[in-house]
């Protein structure tokens, strides 16, 4: 498996505005979002290994999170026409099997990707209140096969020092995974590195 990292975008990025729809074609606004301590955007998809080694130890941790005021989105932005794993039927059963208690939306475009410079899945953001980019990077250091505790360590002392109004330091690892599959013509700039 090859490794794509996060373009570690520069953090005091805002978060771009979007509107999507989840897999039964609900429409979901970032406008419409009551933030209250933070707000935490996660590129995934259905079939990357990456996604799939920390699934289960993801869900219970952003439950957690979504207890202590993170409002919390997840985007597929895979090309699903190429890779029907991804697509929203799919999604649907996925997010049902594994009890996702945040949205899980379709970003058939690929503009909210682009705009948020997406690279990989999984690809996690963290915003403060005032959607502010405060941590972008892994979940921790477990990747399938490397025999690392799956812990959240990262993201989730980010989340903490987030919700605890300390600093969150700037010394921070991408996250790795699978590339975002673009459609053809459709790869961002900043992927074709």
């Amino acid at each position: 498996m090859s490794l794509t990292p996060s373009t570690m975008q520069e953090l005091g990025t805002k978060a771009p505005g979007f509107t999507l729809r989840d897999f039964d074609g609900n429409i979901f606004s970032l406008e419409d979002q009551k933030i209250d301590r933070g707000l935490l955007v996660i590129f995934m998809c259905n079939h990357c290994p990456y996604v799939i080694h920390i699934r289960k130890v993801m869900v219970e941790k952003i439950l957690d999170y979504q207890h202590q005021g993170i409002a919390v989105v997840g985007i597929n932005a895979n090309d699903y026409m190429m890779f029907p794993e991804d697509a929203p039927k799919k999604m649907a059963s996925v997010s049902q099997q594994f009890g996702y208690s945040f949205p899980y939306l379709v970003d058939e475009q690929q503009q909210v990707a682009k705009a948020y410079r997406a690279a990989c899945t999984p690809d996690f953001f963290l915003y403060d209140k005032d959607l502010k980019l405060v941590y972008r990077g892994q979940f921790d250091g477990a990747r399938p096969g490397n025999g690392v505790e799956i812990t959240g360590e990262d993201l989730g002392d980010a989340v903490a020092r987030l919700i605890g109004g300390l600093e969150i330091s700037a010394e921070q690892r991408p996250s790795m995974g699978c590339n975002i599959k673009w459609k053809t013509g459709n790869e961002p700039d900043y992927f074709r590195r």
